[in-house]
């Protein structure tokens, strides 16, 4: 995971240097200045990048060397749990259709958005909600 936090730190700076200067360039270049679309588009990929880079330095932290972080492990070693699932669970659907019909919302009408919302709401809350041991339990 260290290696993993590494490359993300920086992809991170270099998609940062990047937006900057394309912003600069563009700003100077383009007749109604900054372009629109690209620039906060590539400062969206450093900030994903920058969370990525957290996230895994924060559980790299935490957690003991993986085999990606051995110059000689293999794939085979890491073995073992690699999370907690629930097959059975009915979260994901009610999560997906609600987020399908926000952005059908979109497209043909916002009285569908508002359906999506609530299917989302409700998705999203019942996943997370999902193992809860205290008072929302279910």
């Amino acid at each position: 995971m260290r290696a993993t936090a590494k490359i993300f730190w920086i992809l991170a700076v270099f998609f940062l240097i990047v937006a900057i200067a394309y912003g600069a360039i563009t700003a100077r270049f383009e007749p109604m200045g900054i372009e629109t679309v690209g620039f906060p588009a590539m400062l969206a990929v450093a900030g994903l990048a920058f969370m990525i880079a957290m996230t895994a330095s924060l559980v790299a932290r935490k957690n003991d060397l993986g085999a990606s972080d051995e110059l000689d492990g293999e794939v085979s070693e890491d073995h073992g749990v690699q999370g907690s699932f629930s097959p059975y669970s009915w979260a994901p659907l009610w999560a997906a259709l609600g987020g399908a019909l926000c952005f059908l919302g979109v497209a043909a009408g916002w009285w569908i958005f508002a359906f999506g919302v609530i299917f989302a709401i409700y998705g999203v809350l019942q996943w997370v909600l999902e193992f809860s041991n205290g008072q929302h339990a279910h």
